[in-house]
């Protein structure tokens, strides 16, 4: 449902059939950005769904194009899709009505702006980008060219998360007093030598807007490169938006933020690996439950997101929702889907996204939504870095009379051509 007075976001003429049902010939065409294994896992997705075309593909890495292209022939029957090594050059495609991207997170902002601003609807893999700066300039082109945008929240799509949420939202918990967050910590690991990049990628490219590093294979996992500050903020953000998105969800703040923010954390001090490694943080908010966020093996916390209240608790992670005690789930009062207050619904985050584009109705996981659960990964981040309590306004999206703080909001700069447009 719209929210009253909302217009509708723009949906293509070309996408509805008859009663707004998409025709065979005229499927909802989607072009993919990143064909590594996120990538991929999200284009199944896609390609299980029988209102939709996947037509394009881009990436820098030919052996995961040609495993791309596999996995399309094994669900159409063949292998007739474009390949693009520039993301450009598929957006530019007026034929491709949205866009996959699953890229990088050094590569988030700038493919997706240029996606966005070319009209294209986008399915955005999180997190939002490398710095503050960037997540809101994509919110600004999402709202200008009114795109349908779902961010890669998944758990926003399962029903134990939305469960855990409904009893917090319900006051099931009784007056709540805190939310904890557990999601994994960085790794450490031996320096990377540097090898002779190969001709299967174009290494200069896969770097693009991120400072130069010597070519190592290794690199190209996203289990190292997600813990390498020159790609990626680490795991405090690319673990810890899922699990601060649900506590977002269920805590009624997801179109506001935290008041203040403090935290403590260590870093690699040798080796390949300079992302944060562990932490610990406290988001206060002016009007509702303080959150604390850590990562995993912190003492006395458990993976998952923990609603504490006066009178119970409840504990959701992927594949398992628990209670202070085995009876509170079993209780009518307490099903999901039948408490007073209730959250939007959606069972297939990628068929939500679909829907949406079809209906011009919001995704589960919107751009407003995506932005404020992201900022929190954001200020994490800034807070354990600057050793301070930083004071935050939920209103401007700025620290309070800091400078210092406020200067780590903007990115960094880009190498070579690539600039962040403007919008």
């Amino acid at each position: 449902m719209l929210a009253a007075g909302a217009a509708p976001w723009f949906v293509p003429a070309h996408v509805l059939g008859v009663a707004g049902q998409t025709t065979p010939s005229n499927k909802i065409t989607v072009g993919v950005i990143g064909v590594g294994a996120q990538g991929v896992g999200d284009m199944m997705n896609f390609l299980a769904q029988d209102d939709v075309r996947v037509t394009a593909i881009c990436d820098v890495n030919k052996r995961r194009i040609v495993a791309a292209r596999d996995r399309i022939a094994q669900a159409y029957g063949n292998a007739d899709v474009k390949v693009f090594t520039d993301f450009r050059e598929l957006n530019a495609d007026a034929s491709i009505d949205a866009v996959l991207m699953a890229l990088p997170v050094h590569w988030h902002s700038v493919p997706a702006l240029d996606a966005i601003l070319r009209g294209k609807h986008i399915f955005h893999e999180k997190p939002m980008a490398m710095s503050f700066e960037e997540a809101r300039r994509v919110r600004d082109a999402a709202r200008k060219k009114r795109v349908v945008f779902q961010f890669g929240t998944q758990q926003r799509s399962e029903m134990k998360f939305r469960w855990a949420c409904e009893l917090a939202l319900n006051g099931r918990l009784g007056k709540m007093k805190e939310i904890v967050v557990c999601a994994p910590g960085g790794k450490s690991g031996p320096a990377f030598e540097e090898q002779p990049v190969p001709d299967f990628v174009d290494w200069n490219r896969w770097v693009g807007p991120a400072p130069m590093t010597p070519f190592n294979e290794k690199k190209l996992s996203r289990d190292n490169h997600e813990n390498i500050s020159n790609f990626s903020l680490g795991m405090i953000s690319c673990w810890g938006i899922h699990h601060l998105d649900i506590a977002q969800w269920g805590n009624g703040t997801d179109a506001t933020g935290p008041c203040s923010v403090e935290g403590t954390g260590e870093f690699p001090k040798e080796g390949g690996f300079d992302a944060i490694q562990r932490w610990k943080v406290r988001f206060e908010f002016a009007n509702a439950t303080p959150v604390t966020f850590v990562s995993d093996g912190t003492t006395g916390f458990q993976h998952g997101i923990r609603f504490i209240g006066e009178s119970g608790w409840v504990h959701v992670k992927r594949g398992m929702i628990e209670a202070t005690d085995e009876n509170f789930l079993r209780d009518p009062q307490n099903k999901y889907d039948t408490m007073p207050v209730k959250l939007a619904i959606s069972n297939h985050h990628t068929r939500n996204f679909l829907d949406a584009i079809k209906t011009g109705s919001r995704t589960i996981c919107d751009i407003e939504t995506a932005v404020r659960s992201d900022t929190l990964c954001q200020l994490a981040l800034i807070a354990v870095k600057q050793g301070r309590k930083l004071k935050w306004d939920p209103q401007t999206e700025r620290f309070a009379n800091d400078d210092a703080a406020n200067a780590m909001l903007q990115p960094r700069p880009f190498r070579g051509e690539w600039k962040l447009p403007e919008v």
